[in-house]
């Protein structure tokens, strides 16, 4: 080696110095365009924002009842009921706990709310009065919402790794399907088929009266979160960055995309569930961004970057006097208004803390839930302005039936009931949030991979919003980003 330093040194001195300068430049040269394109390659990308088809006012079909039957309200998951006149000021009612953590909100059917809580305890409660009408242990840990259909209910735990049946009036099994992995995945139930997957990357459509396989697929990676359903396709992400449209008849994969990922090669995660409109598919993703995907061929139509990831499900709703929006909340602490078709800030309210749960928009009015404060509040679709608030929240914040909203804290439910007009101002809402901001840009850097630990969660008091003491959630059995949708999506 020393005596090949020594020839290479006597080369170096037999030349010019012109000779030497002008290799020198080369080097750095080269050095220098190796540097720009591996910068080029791992850096994180940017956001997407391109002419695609957008079909606004587009009038979903909803279900006559007021019922709530399944996760995200509608096939689509859109999270929006159009119910006049359900708005602050409210009556406020605690109706039933739990005992424990529920990251999950009820549905609602035919006067009974239906609920399963971290230790995979399942009940009916009657929405009434809160009375509990039965209650069936499914396993030992659970985080997901039951869907129903035609007298049955049907809910995936996560240990052990199963989705089971029962029937909806005394919570009878009815049939039970192990899987090869935990799932988390809120299940959807249309046309005698029931859709949903699992943490070994399976998806599933079964048929709804005997849990046997109609199809199954392998997908690139976890699936967390639930499908979403529209026009005879299902839509899902994975926890490998892949969304996918999948023909709902057969599980023929219609289009794989893949996210933009969080740069140095690495993908994201669509741990939210995600939702269907105006020819669109809506997603949160751990890489920092909201994704509007063509629900026809799955081109990226726009990106909208937070400052943290994005867990939460995204609710969908075309208001009165606003155009098409989607709400959606960032680790980031700040919750948003997207335009639908161009993926532009609307107005975006910063509210303290980590949202991770999925927002829901009744009448005209969005909620939202902060799990570092455990706030639920209510905020105005035109503008941001804050409506609501209570000190009662945790993930997935309300649900309705067209007359009452039925709000889930961190493990109880509360009943509100809308006042009449002129009976005065509604409790909460006196709490102030940091200035919502309005604008047609988009909003900050990247997340880089994901803010906030989302596994850390705050045990307290059954019911009452709990209190500040941190563990990790699901305990022993490992803990997992909520699905905000779910988490935990």
């Amino acid at each position: 080696m020393t005596r090949l330093r020594y020839r290479v040194l006597e080369i170096w001195r037999s030349w010019s110095v012109r000779r030497r300068v002008v290799t020198v430049a080369a080097v750095v040269a080269a050095a220098v365009v190796a540097i720009g394109a591996a910068y080029l390659i791992l850096k994180r990308p940017g956001d997407i924002s391109r002419s695609a088809e957008f079909r606004a006012h587009e009038k979903e079909e909803k279900e006559k009842s007021v019922n709530w039957p399944i996760y995200g309200y509608d096939l689509e998951r859109t999270r929006y009921l159009a119910a006049k006149g359900v708005r602050p000021p409210f009556h406020s009612r605690f109706l039933f706990d739990a005992g424990a953590l529920l990251e999950f909100s009820p549905i609602y059917v035919d006067g009974a709310l239906y609920v399963i809580n971290k230790d995979a305890v399942f009940y009916a409660v009657d929405a009434g009065n809160g009375k509990v009408i039965w209650k069936h242990d499914q396993g030992q840990l659970a985080a997901a919402s039951a869907a129903y259909s035609d007298g049955k209910l049907y809910v995936t735990t996560l240990a052990p790794g199963q989705i089971v049946c029962v029937r909806a009036k005394d919570g009878k099994r009815v049939w039970t399907r192990p899987l090869p992995g935990r799932s988390e995945a809120s299940p959807l139930v249309h046309n005698g088929k029931v859709f949903f997957g699992a943490e070994s990357g399976d998806l599933y459509a079964l048929d709804a009266e005997t849990g046997h396989d109609v199809w199954h697929i392998d997908t690139a990676g976890s699936v967390k979160g639930g499908v979403a359903y529209h026009n005879g396709t299902v839509y899902v992400g994975d926890y490998a960055g892949h969304m996918y449209a999948i023909r709902a008849s057969d599980g023929a994969v219609k289009w794989d995309t893949t996210d933009l990922g969080v740069g140095f090669g690495r993908s994201g995660r669509f741990y939210a569930t995600p939702a269907v409109a105006y020819g669109r598919v809506y997603a949160g993703n751990a890489d920092g961004r909201v994704y509007s995907f063509e629900a026809s061929s799955g081109d990226i139509a726009w990106t909208h970057s937070t400052g943290g990831a994005v867990y939460a499900s995204p609710a969908v709703a075309d208001t009165p006097g606003t155009p098409p929006t989607v709400y959606i909340g960032s680790a980031d602490h700040n919750f948003y208004a997207l335009n639908a078709a161009s993926g532009d800030t609307i107005w975006s309210v910063d509210v303290g803390g980590f949202i991770s749960g999925s927002a829901s928009v009744v009448d005209d009015v969005v909620y939202a839930s902060d799990s570092d404060n455990q706030t639920t509040t209510g905020f105005s679709v035109t503008n941001g302005e804050v409506l609501y608030e209570v000190d009662k929240g945790q993930y997935n914040p309300v649900v309705s039936d067209g007359r009452r909203i039925y709000l889930t804290g961190y493990a109880g439910i509360t009943k509100l009931t809308p006042k009449e007009k002129g009976a005065g101002p509604g409790k909460g809402g006196a709490k102030k949030h940091k200035k919502h901001k309005k604008g047609k840009g988009k909003s900050g850097g990247g997340a880089g991979g994901g803010g906030k630990n989302h596994h850390k969660k705050h045990r307290g008091k059954a019911g009452g919003g709990g209190g500040k003491k941190h563990h990790k959630k699901h305990g022993k059995h490992g803990g997992h980003a909520s699905k905000g949708e779910g988490k935990k999506g």
